[in-house]
């Protein structure tokens, strides 16, 4: 049997969804001949507008995907699926999102596979769920931990949007990760833990508890100095392999004829990477051979480690409230019951503005 002979219901969870024609609640996106884009989510009787005219949502439903289509003024628009790494860049969100590059690498430095028991905190808006989702498949495990009820609203909103539906795989937990994973995961049940938070040294007992021998801890940190000290607490406590670290960096090419170089632009700096293993249970760390360094933290550098002197914007309740109603408004539209979000934690309005200030309404 091949995966073509499979009925819907057989497939992974949310496969049927990314084939066939468009359908309505599905997000599509839309490229104008100038290689402008922007993402709709098609309801029947909503309609497209930009200054060069409108296009009718109802156009699109029904056709197969990369069909062209014209507005009333005869602009042409492709007409495309979001991949993943479009949709987490255009998905309502009440946070920084991980970027798809580092996602990436996550998957695959920390090895996460079909199957595996994962935990994560800092879910924000659901960006790195999604990834770790997709590799560890229906049969695996994901808990993740967010600290904040509108965060965990948004994030359902979106993982439920690009699977179509609740992920079998898939819960999300409130509270602290420290004091919360311990009393949720039996001791050495955890294959992989990954943390996107401002202090991960704090957790070093709570993973050092739920992580199996051999299991994987990958930090997400933005600056040198959390990196820093992250690595130093990792090493001072004995349970872990030599933390190693690494950023990434993608710059796209320009391509046209043989005018073909680096674009001016890139994507440089979003955060560090740095990974451990844990070791057998009484088992002391290595001490690795290494040039004496400063490794000890004066209070001023404990001072600089909060959320503003890092450069963690703080978000407006009213931005939290109408990310949390868009995130969740999509799944409603695709048909599918989202966990109810109160009026007092759930905002927006009923236009959006697309990507290059025209309304969809």
């Amino acid at each position: 049997m091949t995966p073509q002979d499979l009925q819907p219901e057989e497939l992974p969870h949310g496969a049927a969804a990314r084939r066939g024609p468009f359908r309505a609640g599905e997000r599509v996106q839309l490229t104008d001949e100038r290689g402008r884009m922007n993402t709709i989510t098609l309801t029947p009787e909503a309609a497209f507008h930009t200054h060069k005219g409108f296009l009718n949502h109802a156009e699109l439903i029904g056709k197969p995907e990369g069909s062209i289509v014209a507005n009333t003024t005869g602009q042409l628009y492709q007409a495309l699926r979001p991949l993943l790494s479009d949709f987490v860049l255009s998905m309502p969100r009440g946070a920084a999102v991980v970027y798809p590059k580092d996602a990436g690498q996550i998957v695959t430095m920390a090895d996460i596979y079909p199957g595996a028991r994962v935990v994560e905190a800092g879910v924000g808006s659901g960006a790195l769920s999604i990834s770790l989702l997709r590799a560890v498949g229906d049969r695996g495990y994901l808990h993740s931990f967010e600290r904040r009820e509108e965060f965990a609203a948004i994030a359902r909103g979106n993982v439920e949007t690009i699977f179509d539906g609740p992920h079998p795989a898939w819960q999300i937990s409130i509270g602290d990760f420290q004091d919360e994973v311990v009393k949720a995961e039996e001791p050495g049940s955890v294959d992989r833990v990954v943390l996107d938070m401002l202090a991960p040294w704090e957790c070093l007992d709570a993973v050092a508890t739920v992580l199996a021998p051999g299991g994987v801890w990958i930090n997400y940190v933005a600056t040198v100095t959390q990196l820093s000290r992250t690595a130093e607490a990792i090493r001072a406590d004995g349970r872990f392999t030599e933390p190693e670290s690494w950023e990434s960096m993608v710059r796209g090419w320009h391509l046209e004829g043989l005018a073909v170089r680096p674009n001016h632009r890139m994507v440089a700096h979003t955060g560090f990477l740095l990974v451990t293993r844990k070791l057998a249970d009484g088992v002391t760390s290595l001490a690795l051979k290494r040039r004496p360094s400063k490794t000890e933290f004066s209070q001023q550098d404990l001072d600089a480690w909060t959320p503003s002197s890092v450069g963690e914007r703080a978000v407006s309740d009213k931005k939290l409230r109408r990310a949390a109603r868009d995130a969740v408004a999509t799944t409603q539209t695709r048909g599918h019951v989202a966990p109810a979000v109160d009026e007092n934690t759930a905002g927006g309005t009923a236009d959006e503005t697309a990507d290059d200030g025209s309304v969809e309404n």
